[in-house]
């Protein structure tokens, strides 16, 4: 049986945290456990949760960039453009910004 779940700070029960709140508790999960002190079915359920708020925080982080894309007012007649993002050489995305998810 896995342990229980417990909301973030501020989070009603039954209702699903909002970005803060998944992104406090992804990591308040990565430190946990880097901790070293969980157990395995405990360290397999925090990863087990970990996985799908990171994707869920993925999914909305990938929503705000297209909003901002349709919302880009330069030019004349306004038009959208991709976000240009610092690129590691090899064009991969440059780590350890802010913001960035914690893994």
């Amino acid at each position: 049986m896995a342990p229980k779940q417990t909301p973030p700070p501020g989070a009603k029960v039954g209702e699903a945290p909002n970005f803060e709140q998944a992104m406090e508790r992804l990591e308040a999960i990565v430190h946990e456990l880097e901790s070293g002190e969980l157990t395995l079915d405990e360290s397999l359920a925090r990863y087990e949760e970990g996985t799908r708020l990171s994707k869920r925080l993925s999914k909305e982080l990938d929503e705000a960039e297209r909003r901002i894309e349709r919302l880009s007012m330069e030019g004349d007649p306004p038009t959208t453009s991709p976000m240009d993002l610092p690129m590691e050489p090899g064009g991969s995305r440059k780590a350890g910004g802010e913001g960035e998810l914690p893994f």
